[in-house]
């Protein structure tokens, strides 16, 4: 009888390495695979020992450019932020994960997937909802809800003396002072020292940005221009440099935002499954394009339009952060802001120096400000004694309401 074939989203840590002998101890045909979104690994080396577990196949796939195009880009273009302040890297991540695992299942003609996120975070939740959305009757392996995993293994310790005895290669400690997950978008860190909330991080943390203080004492003057809402151009007038290819724009506003100190962002967060969770995160060039784009939304976006579309950032930023990215109501709110970028076109000019993001301007050809009707030196038109009336009507609300105290 052929064993069952399982697609495992595979890392080559320790999770996904013990994971993936378990599967193979349980006697399925697992099949491990790699995304690359932009983290700094070896993936050769991660593949060689995905096959020395006892892999019958790996596929690497590399996600950056649509990581950048159809995810980072869009959530820029939204302004998706999750309680004020994360700019959701690794929420971004993980549909676009989890629907290229979909995808290899139904070409290796398996409806099994496998992932290693644990059950008491968002992730397992952000794969396998879109499983069951792109692929119905996908059946899910999840080690760290299943009954027999747990008892086996409590924690690292067991982990790593389980790799000892089944000759599993593996760097990991049985103490690790936090946990990372890097991907184009930015670099998380969570738990381990970090658990206690009121710990400041040391700054040998850091690994995608240089302390604000250390950071050049000149500015590095930007243009960054955007076409319905999307950053199309970037202009480092500082250095010389220009970009237009959408994964090396992103990658050059990281590597120039990190050199500035750009984004550090540390929060308590709610997660989606019930508790509070502290994260520090580093996030340069999302950052840089969020202030970018807030900005030039500023010169192109009618007053109502934008009060509009800003009432349901928060439910944008909750629907990417809890795994809805495939969902109906996503689909909906995304062609309403698609809808208010028709006219989100033009350039913003901005410096970047020791940790902070200056706007000096911004220009665009679908700018709805008027110089002569904003100017207080000429009248443009605009008749200030209408302004009188304009006031009257506004204030008999009020004067009905105090009138009633």
């Amino acid at each position: 009888m052929a064993k069952q074939k399982v697609i495992l989203a595979y890392s080559g840590g320790l999770d996904t390495s013990v994971i993936l002998k378990w599967l193979v101890d349980k006697g399925y045909d697992v099949i491990a695979y790699i995304a690359d979104v932009g983290q700094k690994d070896d993936f050769n080396a991660a593949k060689e020992k995905a096959l020395k577990i006892g892999a019958s196949k790996v596929h690497i796939e590399d996600l950056k450019k649509e990581f950048v195009t159809d995810f980072i880009f869009k959530a820029i273009k939204a302004n998706a932020v999750y309680e004020g302040k994360y700019l959701l890297g690794t929420s971004l991540a993980r549909p676009l994960i989890a629907k290229k695992q979909v995808e290899i299942a139904k070409k290796e003609k398996t409806n099994i997937v496998a992932h290693g996120a644990t059950g008491k975070g968002n992730d397992q939740v952000r794969f396998e909802l879109t499983y069951y959305t792109l692929m119905p009757n996908v059946k899910i392996i999840s080690p760290w809800k299943n009954e027999e995993f747990l008892k086996k293994f409590q924690g690292r310790t067991d982990m790593i003396k389980y790799c000892k005895l089944k000759n599993i290669p593996v760097k990991a400690t049985a103490k690790n002072p936090y946990s990372t997950d890097p991907n184009l978008m930015h670099i998380s860190y969570e738990s381990g020292i970090l658990e206690d909330a009121a710990k400041c991080p040391s700054e040998d943390i850091f690994e995608m940005t240089v302390s604000p203080s250390k950071a050049p004492d000149k500015e590095t003057s930007l243009v960054i221009e955007f076409k319905k809402g999307i950053p199309i151009k970037v202009i480092d007038k500082t250095n010389k440099a220009v970009e237009t290819d959408s994964l090396k724009l992103f990658q050059y506003l990281n590597k120039i935002g990190g050199l500035n100190g750009i984004g550090r962002v540390d929060l308590v967060e709610n997660r989606f499954v019930g508790m509070k969770s502290r994260g520090v995160y580093e996030t340069p060039g999302g950052t840089i394009l969020h202030k970018a784009h807030l900005d030039i939304e500023g010169i192109t976006m009618d007053k109502e339009v934008k009060q509009i579309r800003d009432s349901f950032i928060p439910k944008i930023a909750s629907l990417i952060y809890n795994g809805f990215w495939y969902s109906p109501e996503f689909d909906l709110l995304m062609t309403m802001v698609d809808k208010s970028q028709e006219n989100v076109t033009g350039k913003v000019y901005l410096k970047l120096y020791k940790g902070n993001i200056i706007i000096t301007g911004r220009s665009s050809p679908c700018s709805l400000y008027d110089e002569k009707i904003a100017s207080m030196d000429k009248h443009g038109g605009y008749d200030q004694k209408d302004a009188k009336g304009f006031i009257k009507l506004n204030a008999l609300r009020l004067k009905g309401w105090a009138g009633k105290k």
